[in-house]
This record gives structure tokens, sequence and C-alpha cells, in this order.
């Protein structure tokens, strides 16, 4: 695949048995990122870039992935509920495109996870301004944390 991108499975094979993996949940405003564990069972938001432009932006989450030695990242896809994909998808793989093969990388469906992470905000009763701050890297970690799952039912038992 061109531009480093994957397939989850096809990332299985290549990730080594140990190493973190970075979420991404790319928007107009913010990407939201989140962490994996180095056994990658568990994700944890991490924080929030403020989108400026391209180039800082990329260099901003290059500085992330090195400080934190991440091995590949799993970036949202906000598909449109009929699984097509719109503009918001299209920006997310553009975005990917001109990031190029500075890591692998594969998406995964991202529909309803900033939906479920805003509900999960609002059963705890927290406050409309700590939901702003917070819901982008927590729908990282939401969508960092299905792929983790999948990862883990895909990687060879030994």
């Amino acid at each position: 695949m061109t531009n480093g991108q994957t397939t989850l499975e096809e990332l299985a094979a290549r990730l080594p048995p140990k190493g973190r993996l970075l979420g991404l949940d790319i928007g107009t405003k913010t990407i939201g990122l989140a962490l994996s564990d180095v056994e990658r069972r568990l994700a944890s938001p991490l924080e929030t870039i403020l989108r400026i432009k391209f180039g800082k932006d990329a260099e901003k989450l290059a500085a992330v992935a090195a400080q934190f030695e991440i091995e590949a990242l799993i970036v949202g896809l906000p598909l449109n509920m009929d699984g097509s994909e719109g503009p918001r998808a299209q920006a997310t793989r553009a975005f990917m495109r001109n990031f190029g093969n500075r890591l692998p990388y594969a998406f995964w469906d991202e529909r309803l996870s900033t939906a479920a992470v805003t509900r999960e905000l609002l059963a705890q009763d927290v406050s409309r301004a700590k939901r702003a701050e917070v819901v982008d890297r927590m729908a990282a970690a939401y969508i960092l944390q299905g792929a983790l799952d999948r990862l883990g039912r895909l990687a060879p038992r030994g």
C-alpha cells in the first residue's frame, strides 16, 4: 500500500511483539491523540493538538510519535452512517496521504465514537466546557481501543 497505509490485518503481521500505537481523531479544528500501552491492550487519552496548518500539525504529530516511540498509527475514519465516505473522510485520507511514509497506519471506522464518548461524559455529569476540552482525545482513545481489541484477536497465540 502507498504512503504507509495498510490494513489492520497487515499491520498486525508487521508489528513487533511490543510497542506503542497512537490513535488519531482528526477533526477540522483539532486532532485528538490517544496512546496504547506497550503490550497494546489499553488505550488512554493523551492530548489534543489544536490545528494550525498542515506543516505545523504534521510536525507536532511526528514529535509526539517520536517521543513515545510509536510503531504505527490508528486513524479514525469518519464514515457516513451508510458506510460511504463524505468530505470529512476524504479530508482525513488527504491528511494521512500528506503525512506520508513516516509511520505505517491503518484506518478504523470511527462512526459514533464522538457520540459514545459524549454520552459517557454526560452520564458522568461532566460540564460542557470540560467535555469540549477532552472529547477529541477521548474519541481517539475510543477509536484506538476498538483497533487494539481487534488486533488482540488477530495476534498469533503463543
